[in-house]
């Protein structure tokens, strides 16, 4: 437990400007959509945070045809530096207006302040900054000497991080010069709205971005639309299918960020202290909410119970609760039907024998919560070993050599990520190059950075999103 209490320390909620209604935004203005209007909530409280104008099919069709009337007349033909001005404008309006949209995020979505302020803003900027540089320089990415643009793409985001996957696909497809319809998360679509107010006190020209709010009905009417040349989708495997299955034939591109079930491998020479909190921020950033979380813990066998209690000792002293206070390390779960999700796995996880431990951190007597817990004894038959949980639950496994450490890295049908922890060079690179995952991290876990690609393979989807590879997905070289 803790040897100390913390203060309160919350950030004002008035700082987000938070309006009582929001709209679509089509073709340079917010207009009311056709659709049947949404309510957003707040996790942590479950109280309605704003009504949000959805958009209807027609909406869908209306924005596609403004974003390809400006892809082929302004923004197209554009040269690249002109382009690089608005993307540089945008960036910098999203770095003035971080402590706004850190806020309105972490009210939206859930996520500790601490998060949305010091990981999703700074880095959403960062993205925005890294790819308005790339835009005069297309000719020199080695993607081929004259790269044009796919043309108008249609991006679908998560609600996990919903900021920056939109400043994922918005910066490397503008500065590309496509122009894109996004389409945010049912239950989070507020930073992604202000995020056009921002493009357009840019003075990004009309059609560039659109942004249209809604339901599932919304995304597969965009993904599926025929005036559409690319589809940049990140989220849940089994939509990914849908989406893949829908546009096989169609002749249009896709790229895909699905889910995940990373293990996070500790040697016996590990620094341990510095793994412990590998693995706790592996798992525990953002609810574990995350594609790439290590929820898989994976320690070799002869420092397993040292680990273990070091481990829980640590998950201890993290504070559940107000996700506004600058003191929470776990805030609130998004949805109602996330965290029956968790439940229900968790569930499993006592069913097939597996020993939970959960922290004893109180949780708010109103709000979406969920304790940080953690199996042990786990199989790798288990649910809780094979299922992506998108909670704050981890699965630990024990092995004795590096063969079995990465036989049972391996034993999933997904490969987006994973993490290593060992003092020996050589025995970093040689777990790494046998670790079927897009992304291999040594000695830390979770690391983000614009001039690095992130993506996976298999079931968790294919493309690489960030870098110089990641512009490719963006152009017709």
């Amino acid at each position: 437990m803790p040897t100390w209490e913390y203060s309160p320390a919350p950030e004002s909620a008035a700082l987000a400007r938070l309006q009582p209604s929001y709209r679509p935004f089509v073709d340079g203005a917010f207009v009311d959509g056709g659709g049947e209007p949404l309510k957003t909530v707040n996790p942590a409280t479950e109280e309605v945070l704003a009504e949000v104008g959805t958009a209807s099919a027609q909406d869908v069709d209306t924005a596609v045809a403004a974003a390809r009337r400006a892809q082929e007349t302004t923004w197209g033909p554009m040269p690249g530096a002109e382009r690089a001005k608005y993307l540089f404008r945008i960036a910098r309006i999203v770095a003035e207006r971080s402590r706004e949209l850190a806020v309105l995020e972490t009210l939206d979505n859930g996520k500790p302040i601490r998060e949305s302020r010091d990981v999703d803003v700074p880095t959403a900027s960062a993205h925005l900054f890294h790819h308005a540089g790339w835009a005069d320089k297309l000719a020199y990415a080695g993607l081929g000497p004259d790269p044009r643009p796919v043309g108008v793409v249609g991006a679908v985001i998560p609600w996990n991080f919903p900021l920056l996957m939109a400043t994922w696909k918005i910066a490397p497809a503008l500065a590309c010069g496509n122009t894109v319809v996004l389409k945010p998360a049912e239950t989070t679509p507020l930073t992604a709205l202000v995020l056009a107010e921002i493009a357009a006190e840019a003075g990004l020209p009309a059609g560039v971005l659109n942004v249209l709010p809604g339901a599932g009905d919304v995304g597969a009417a965009l993904v599926g639309h025929e005036g559409l040349d690319k589809v940049a989708f990140t989220g849940s495997t089994d939509v990914g299918k849908q989406i893949q299955q829908r546009l096989a034939g169609t002749g249009r591109r896709l790229t895909l960020e699905l889910g995940g079930k990373a293990a996070n491998i500790v040697y016996d020479d590990a620094p341990i202290d510095q793994a412990v909190e590998g693995v706790v921020d592996g798992i525990f950033f953002n609810q574990g909410h995350v594609c790439c979380a290590g929820s898989r813990l994976l320690v070799q066998e002869s420092i397993a119970e040292e680990f273990s209690e070091l481990l829980l000792r640590r998950i201890e002293t993290l504070r559940v609760g107000d996700p506004l206070d600058k003191n929470t390390d776990v805030g609130a779960i998004n949805s109602r039907a996330q965290l029956d999700r968790i439940v229900d796995l968790a569930a499993a996880g006592d069913a097939e024998g597996a020993q939970r431990w959960t922290s004893s951190c109180p949780l708010p007597e109103r709000g979406l919560f969920f304790p940080p817990t953690v199996f042990s004894g786990v199989e790798q038959t288990m649910r809780v070993a094979r299922e992506e949980i998108f909670g704050p639950v981890l699965s630990v496994l024990t092995f004795r050599t590096p063969e079995e450490a990465v036989a049972k890295a391996n034993n999933t049908p997904y490969g987006l990520s994973a993490g290593i922890w060992t003092e020996k060079g050589a025995k970093a690179m040689w777990t790494a190059q046998r670790l079927r995952a897009g992304v291999v991290w040594t000695n830390t876990f979770n690391r983000f950075d614009p001039t690095s690609p992130f993506g996976g393979y298999r079931e968790s989807g294919f493309g690489r999103e960030g870098g110089r590879i990641g512009l490719e997905a963006y152009l017709d070289a």
